[in-house]
């Protein structure tokens, strides 16, 4: 069975970090593409960034560019968000998602295994 956790969430104030992880167990991890997504209050899930099978490649909404920077651990089979810079737009549930295959994709589609989620709320 494969599973996602992700970790690291909480409550900080405008302009903190923070770093979201996301483990993943029960799939071979190092042949998928990884993804995260957010979903705000009443707002429908957006792609936030991915990354390649490898890392080699990462790509990353507009809104968080020079913020956020996803990186893998393919040994640990963990993906991790750090988020500098938090913003109160930030605020949501972050969640990680694992590929269909190598590519890093902002599209929901592409993801065909999903974590449960990891609050992130960011104070003004």
């Amino acid at each position: 069975q494969v599973q996602l956790v992700e970790s690291g969430g909480g409550l900080v104030h405008s302009g903190g970090s923070l770093r979201l992880s996301c483990t993943v167990s029960g799939r071979t991890f190092n042949v998928y593409g990884m993804g995260w997504f957010r979903q705000a209050p009443g707002k429908e899930r957006e792609f936030v960034s991915a990354i390649t099978w490898n890392g080699d490649s990462t790509i990353y909404t507009d809104s968080v560019k020079g913020r956020f920077t996803i990186s893998r651990d393919n040994s640990k089979h963990t993906v991790d968000l750090q988020m500098d810079g938090l913003k109160p737009e930030d605020t949501a549930v972050y969640y990680c998602a694992s590929g269909r295959a190598g590519r890093a994709d902002m599209y929901e589609n592409y993801y065909n295994f999903w974590g449960q989620g990891t609050q992130v709320t960011v104070s003004s």
